[in-house]
């Protein structure tokens, strides 16, 4: 996401010509799109993006399960 926002940033600045930006050639300001696209690929392909849904939803189950105890006044103190 960090990629997508600073391509999406170079690119504003360069059709702005706003600083430095503006004498840049285009393909150093459209390299964070590309390691946007690298990111996502080994994302997908190692599972990192499933295991932090799988790590998320745990995380929201036992938010769940402790509010619930709490309000039965059955939650073991740590």
């Amino acid at each position: 996401m960090w990629f997508l926002m600073l391509g999406l940033l170079g690119v504003a600045l360069k059709l702005l010509e706003v600083g430095p930006v503006a004498t840049w050639n285009w393909w150093i300001v459209l390299i964070p799109f590309a390691l946007a696209i690298v990111w996502w690929a080994w994302a997908d392909s190692s599972g990192y993006t499933k295991r932090k849904v799988v790590e998320r939803e745990n995380a929201r189950r036992q938010e769940r399960i402790d509010r619930q105890r709490s309000k039965l006044g059955t939650l073991r103190r740590k």
